[in-house]
């Protein structure tokens, strides 16, 4: 019990402080969890913590929504969330653990290919683009990692910046409450999974606050590359010494 509260708490620190400063930390969240519930239940104890800060998103950023763009994207991502739900009911804990770090390379090396790609020469086509969305959803469900394809998918749409992020902040909320019942079905959120995620609460709101002040005087920028590294250390972690 006591290394969960501790796992827990750090998860909660994560994300708070992620949701409200650089971002992209989500890629390290899931192995943290994954020391104390080494399987596919990490998954639903971090669901609740996501939602969470996702109201705390959708509440800030309420104002600029593209529905024309999340109509486009959506339902290929709910599709995604459906077939996540199969692939996960048919693994078993050591398969998850190996394919969340080929995910986690994966995401790593999209994020790499998307700091260095010629403007405008990605995605030319519109099934291209939109496939993004099936992925994201297929992604954010085995792995709640798919910031990455969510945001190729929106910087392809040149939205303002402002509709950029509001309609981001709305795309996860919307998907993520679709989780919520494939997890249920999948016995992944439970009383018990709710307890433990109630454990990282604290660290959720000290992580918010830090990571609200902690972005005025640092760009997200600067941050990238300790998220990679780290992340990397973490998918290596998985896929060889698990």
């Amino acid at each position: 019990m006591t290394t969960a509260l501790v796992v827990m708490f750090i998860a909660g620190l994560i994300t708070g402080f992620s949701k409200f400063s650089v971002g992209g930390m989500g890629l390290i969240v899931l192995p943290i969890v994954m020391f104390a519930f080494p399987g596919p239940e990490a998954l639903g104890v971090l669901l609740p913590l996501y939602v969470i800060t996702d109201i705390m998103a959708v509440y800030s950023y309420r104002q600029k929504i593209s529905w024309a763009v999340l109509a486009r994207f959506l339902p290929l991502s709910f599709l995604g969330v459906l077939i996540g739900t199969y692939l996960l009911a048919g693994i078993d804990a050591d398969q998850f653990v190996t394919m969340l770090g080929v995910i986690i390379v994966g995401m790593i090396v999209l994020g790499l290919y998307l700091d260095l790609r010629p403007k405008n020469a990605f995605m030319q086509k519109p099934v291209t683009a939109y496939s993004m969305g099936f992925f994201s959803g297929l992604v954010s469900m085995v792995a709640n990692a798919s910031g990455p394809l969510f945001s190729l998918f929106l910087l392809e749409q040149k939205l303002p910046k402002q509709s950029y992020v509001s309609t981001r902040a709305w795309g996860f909320f919307l998907t993520n409450l679709v989780k919520l019942p494939m997890y249920l079905s999948l016995g992944l959120l439970s009383q018990e999974s709710l307890t433990i995620s109630a454990y990282a609460l604290p660290g959720l709101l000290i992580g918010s606050v830090i990571g609200y002040h902690f972005l005025k005087h640092v760009k997200p920028s600067h941050f990238k590359w300790l998220i990679r590294l780290v992340s990397t250390i973490a998918a290596m972690k998985l896929m060889l010494f698990s």
